[in-house]
């Protein structure tokens, strides 16, 4: 996984999250696909690397292919 990208169950009741933070994958990802760009994620979350936002989607990306693989085999 991501050394960015956090499980944990005592933060956030288990979802992953922005480690070091209590910023969710989801909370970016929620903001990028209603049209908000990388610059007003970082703006909105001044704690946030680009790095951090680009780790969110690539493990939304490896997350999307794992559940492919997955239903393609059921």
């Amino acid at each position: 996984m991501n050394q960015r990208i956090e499980l944990a169950p005592e933060v956030c009741g288990g979802r992953p999250v922005i480690r070091g933070t209590r910023i969710t994958v989801d909370t970016v990802l929620g903001y990028l696909s209603a049209g908000d760009g990388m610059e007003d994620v970082l703006e909105g979350h001044p704690n946030l690397t680009r790095d951090d936002v680009l780790a969110c989607l690539e493990f939304a990306r490896r997350l999307s292919a794992t559940h492919s693989v997955a239903l393609a085999a059921a």
